[in-house]
This record gives structure tokens, sequence and C-alpha cells, in this order.
């Protein structure tokens, strides 16, 4: 079942502006896409990809190779309070 609802255009500064109800659940400053089909117009609202699009890059540094999976691992970082020596902040209370 479509539903369907009325507005009008008004000057909006050197433009004009459809007001959309409310109704349609639209939540203000959604980008809208609008495109005219023969004698009516269609809008929806923008799909934004956020990805980084590689695919002018893809391949461009030849010598390049992704590193293994021993590589990518981290050794683990020493910690003051790893220390059995360590006795904390007691020096620090009279700060």
């Amino acid at each position: 079942m479509t539903n369907e609802y009325r507005a009008k255009v008004f000057k909006s500064g050197n433009s004009v502006a459809l007001r959309l109800p409310k109704a349609l659940g639209l939540k203000e400053g959604t980008e809208m896409v609008v495109r005219e089909e023969r004698d009516h117009y269609e809008f929806a609202p923008v799909v934004r990809d956020d990805r980084l699009d590689l695919t002018s890059v893809w391949g461009k540094c030849s010598g390049l190779v992704p590193p293994l999976a021993e590589e990518r691992a981290f050794e683990p970082s020493p910690r003051a309070w790893d220390d059995p020596d360590w006795s904390g902040w007691e020096g620090d209370a009279d700060r």
C-alpha cells in the first residue's frame, strides 16, 4: 500500500523548496538525491560508502607486499606493574 502526502513548493532565497511531512520519518539534515523522470520527481536519501576506494592505485606499487601474519604480531610491551619488584605508587601519595 502506498501512502500519499501533499506538500507545497515555496520560495527560499533564490531557490524553491519543498517542505516534506514529518510523517515520512526523515531526519533534519539528511542529504537527498532528487531524480527527474519525464513528468515526475523521485527522491531518496544519499547512500554513503565511507570505505576508501583504492581501485585507482591498486597494483601501482609493484614491490609492496602485505606483511605475513607473523610479521604483524606485536611483542608484548613491558609494564612497570608487571615487574615483581614494583612497589606501586607509594611514593606518590603526598602529591
